[in-house]
Formats: C-alpha cells, structure tokens, sequence
C-alpha cells in the first residue's frame, strides 16, 4: 500500500512518544510506501486536489530518524490511505484543509479521519451528543447563564471551545476567587462562547485517554494523573501517563460511542474520561499510542494499521 500522512513538520516529532511516528513505523515495518505532506502543501488546481508529497524512508535512528524523498506533486486519490495527522489549533485553516480534503475524496481519495466528521466534532461540543455520561456541563457566553452554574455547583471547571494540551482550563471552587475575571477573560466579555462543568473530583486518579480504533476500544487507557497542585492532567501540562486496564464503565462508554463514531467516519477517537464521565472526544489527531505501547505491551499502533489496510480495502 501507499499511505500519505498529512502531519505536522518531520522534524518537530518527538519519536519516543509521537503516535503519528508509532504509525508510520508499523507500516514501513510491514512494507508499506510511506509519504508526508503538510496542509500548506495541498492545492485545488483546476478542479484536482493534489499536494506536493515526499516518500521517506525511515532510519531506525531515534533522533536522525527519516530521510525525505524531494517533494513531488501528487494527487491525494493516488493513494490507498491518507491520514490526516494535523495538530490543532482547529482555525479556519484547518477547517479550510478539511474542505480540500473532502474534495479530494469526492475524487476517490481513502482519507481518515473523514474530514467531514472532523469538522463536525468539536472536541468539547461532542460529548453533548451522549450526555448519558457527562457531568452537568453548560455552554454558553452569557455571563449571567455561567454565574448561575457556579451557584449551583459550586466547584466547577471552565475552558475554552478551542483549547488543547489543557491550555485555558480554570477551576473555581465555592468560593467564587475571581470568576468574573475567569468569565470576562474566556468569553472575551460575551463575545465568545465557552464550556463550564461540574468538577469532578476522580482527576486526582488521572483523566483517561481511551483509544477507539475502527469502533473498537483498546483494552488499556491512559491515566494521565495531575501532579502538585495542578488541576490538569494533560501530559503538556505536566501530568503523567500511566497506563491502565479499561474498567468495566470504560468499556461500557467505549462499546456504546464507538461504533456510532466509526460509522460517521471517525476510525481513531480519543475519549477523555474523568472517574466515570467522558468530558472530551478527541478526533483531530489522537496520541498516547506509544505511552500505552511501552507500558502495557499491547500495540497500539499495530491495530491502527490493521484498521486502514482493512478500511482501505473497503471491508
């Protein structure tokens, strides 16, 4: 197979933990042509999306660990898969990127995650659509409406639409320390539009990553626990990863969310779950592969790449 990864640059990944890296190693590794591009390297050019793409090779040199092919123009729907590895920030630069994607695949282009699905999974938004599992969570600008879910709750968690790697996450206890400021300075003085949730006490147990792969959740997530007096468990925030068995309810929220997410064309989610609620569906570009790998023994990405050789042959 041919595989094309639209990721960030090359030379940025970190490759003792890079889930994108995890990728392409297990499908050199069984013989596949390996490509990369990046979004600024796509075009629509009278009518056909193609993009200036490099075939690599991979060294096995933790550090020196690819040499690039130069750039040739390709067509997207010249390979058998293309997997869109782009890190947020989810701007319209992105969303514009998912837009020449879906062309492409009007054009027989195999990519995933569908970029439509993509474009219609806000992270944060997502979990509106399974509130079987969610803490009490509002989304708003009002600041009036946000006021109100403090008083009710007390203790609660208020975070930008847009945010990743934890950036922009607040927690204000009862007694209310400085939530007008917290309010005025994410709503941008209600102009724009954030989320607020109850807090959820288990994050001091860890917020788990559970990979779902093709529908199908891998059997260990990752626990990624804060530390000190951090509230966030991310690991950019400093939080770290330990890897564990999926409970029972884990398992109960992964078998139910899965399979709808992979009919919509979603084939690897990240679910973030917090003691027993899921507060995050992650879909851009969803890591932990090698955390999980390297901890727990099972493969992560060997069962990615089971799912694009069997998605791509249409089964």
């Amino acid at each position: 197979m041919k595989i094309a990864f639209l990721a960030d640059p090359l030379s940025g990944f970190k490759t003792y933990k890079d889930s994108t890296f995890a990728m392409m190693r297990e499908a050199a590794r069984r013989g596949h042509a390996v490509y990369a591009f990046e979004q600024r390297d796509m075009a629509l050019e009278e009518g056909v999306v193609s993009a200036d793409i490099a075939h690599i090779t991979l060294t096995g040199d933790a550090d020196d660990w690819y040499r690039a092919a130069p750039k040739t123009a390709m067509r997207l729907s010249e390979f058998d898969a293309v997997i869109q590895r782009k890190d947020p920030p989810f701007d319209m630069e992105y969303v514009y990127g998912t837009y020449l994607l879906e062309l492409a695949e009007k054009q027989g282009a195999r990519i995933f995650n569908k970029p439509s699905a993509i474009r219609d999974h806000n992270e944060k938004l997502a979990i509106a659509q399974f509130t079987e599992f969610t803490s009490p969570t509002l989304v708003t600008s009002d600041s009036a409406r946000l006021r109100a879910f403090h008083a009710k709750h007390g203790d609660v968690i208020f975070k930008p639409l847009d945010g990743m790697g934890g950036a922009g996450i607040f927690r204000i206890g009862v007694d209310g320390m400085n939530l007008g400021s917290v309010i005025e300075t994410l709503t941008m003085n209600g102009a724009q539009t954030i989320m607020a949730q109850r807090y959820i006490p288990a994050i001091v147990k860890g917020d788990k990553r559970i990979l779902v792969i093709d529908g199908k959740p891998v059997p260990f997530a990752l626990a990624r626990i804060p530390q000190g007096t951090e509230i966030r468990g991310n690991l950019a925030a400093g939080g770290i990863g330990v890897a564990q068995p999926l409970t029972a309810h884990d398992i109960h929220i992964a078998e139910t969310i899965g399979p709808l997410l992979a009919e919509r064309g979603l084939l690897l989610v990240g679910l973030d779950v917090i003691g027993d609620f899921l507060t995050e569906v992650n879909v851009t570009s969803p890591t932990c592969f090698q955390e999980i790998t390297d901890q727990a023994g099972f493969d992560v990405a060997a069962m990615f790449i089971d799912a694009v050789e069997r998605r791509s042959k249409g089964k």
